[in-house]
């Protein structure tokens, strides 16, 4: 599929180049991993310049080395007219994922025989779409902040996140093969595309599960009745460029079929939480949650430098649940935003839907011995903007609930009350 004409844009090149080159010898510090919790992933984010029509590169030499620094790949005329890009998943549909289906960046969980945080990005890029990043035609640009991701709100910590940056240096790439267990499609999406403002939206989940871990599926539904689905910000990605696994349901999905799904099965879907219509290739592709995250560190420092200001807190869609949890949160939120304003801070502001946080040390501006450069000291806004904020969500929620359950009691006590009134 092909996005509306590419347009040339030599600022944002130009700013783009800048931020390489920064990240590139600025590195984050490295992040331990928390008390009981050994899981370390990586993420790659895989850029490319797409050439214009109208400056195609020529034949390439076959004496000629592919570009070695950031400098030499900026300096190509084709790169200079083209369009720059970041490749997207989608993951595969699978049952017991909590990721499943999301649009995330390639990579995966460490294991032992990994060297580092850099080769578990580069074995699950090559695993999971075939790309080769160790390939000549690929820069290592450097890493991304590392972050503490946890679920449950905010108190269980799941694992460190360490995302790292890579440039494809050439104008065409070599075919990729999608592993179809894990991916159901690729997508190259245009950064000006997620630096436009209309771009952003909201993505609604059904988040009654993280407040009732007990109870099964009466008491979830009870909860998804007063807290209605959760709000979260988002992106609407517009691919350049998409590859579909053929052999996935995600193709073929069943959405597309012209039998219609039963009343009990609508029902169903509906009663645990899911979609009555299934996830397909017609659905807006939308970044959101902890890649959101993961991306926007990369975003916000590229103009307009807005990630703050389109980004909003994560909410209820529940009128009496948002209220309360404005009401407990005003505080906070304006503390948080004065922080945020301290030198030293980048501005970058995201949510998940899993917490993914600054360490502690860093957000008092205290780095490993190992860190370098001028990243080693500078925490991320999703650790300052968020800290404390899921505390008082997570008593929101509660407060609603039981404001509910007596006004119904109320309520039904009056009615019976008025009823065994009116018999006698």
């Amino acid at each position: 599929m092909t996005s509306p004409g590419i347009t040339d844009d030599p600022e944002l090149l130009n700013h783009l180049q800048r931020v390489l080159e920064s990240l590139s010898h600025n590195p984050y510090p490295h992040v331990p991993n928390p008390e009981k919790c050994n899981k370390r992933a990586s993420v790659a984010l895989v850029l490319r310049v797409r050439p214009n029509y109208h400056h195609w590169p020529s034949v390439p030499r076959l004496d000629k080395s592919p570009p070695t620094t950031i400098a030499q790949f900026f300096e190509q005329d084709w790169v200079r007219h083209g369009d720059p890009e970041a490749v997207f998943i989608k993951r595969a549909a699978r049952k017991g994922d909590r990721w499943t289906s999301h649009v995330a960046l390639p990579g995966g969980k460490r294991d032992p025989e990994d060297e580092d945080d850099k080769a578990v990005a580069v074995r699950e890029t090559v695993e999971e779409i075939g790309l080769d990043l160790n390939s000549e035609n690929a820069l290592y640009i450097g890493n991304l902040p590392e972050r503490v991701v946890r679920s449950s709100m905010g108190i269980v910590p799941l694992m460190v996140l360490c995302p790292h940056v890579f440039l494809w240096t050439q104008p065409d790439l070599p075919p990729l093969l999608l592993q179809p267990t894990e991916v159901a499609s690729t997508h190259w999406v245009p950064l000006r595309v997620m630096l436009s403002p209309s771009s952003w939206t909201y993505e609604y989940v059904d988040a009654s599960d993280r407040f009732a871990n007990q109870g099964g599926v009466f008491v979830r539904s009870i909860l998804r009745s007063i807290l209605g689905k959760m709000e979260f910000s988002a992106i609407r990605l517009l691919p350049s460029e998409s590859l579909y696994s053929s052999s996935t349901s995600e193709f073929f999905s069943p959405g597309t079929s012209t039998t219609q799904a039963s009343g009990r099965s609508i029902f169903s879907r509906w009663w645990n939480g899911g979609e009555v219509h299934p996830a397909d290739k017609t659905n807006p592709l939308l970044l959101w949650g902890l890649t959101l995250g993961v991306f926007a560190d990369f975003l916000a420092q590229l103009p307009p430098h807005n990630a703050v200001q389109l980004w909003s807190y994560p909410t209820f869609t529940s009128p009496d649940v948002r209220m309360a949890i404005n009401l407990l949160t005003h505080s906070l939120k304006r503390r948080n935003e004065a922080n945020l304003q301290s030198p030293g801070v980048s501005q970058i502001a995201v949510d998940s839907e899993t917490q993914a946080i600054a360490t502690e040390d860093s957000i008092n501006n205290q780095v490993t011995p190992a860190a370098k450069g001028k990243n080693d000291s500078r925490p991320y806004a999703v650790g300052v903007m968020l800290e404390g904020y899921y505390d008082l969500v997570r008593q929101g929620v509660w407060i609603a609930a039981s404001v509910r359950a007596i006004t119904t009691a109320v309520l039904i006590f009056k009615l019976v009350r008025r009823f065994r009134w009116s018999g006698a």
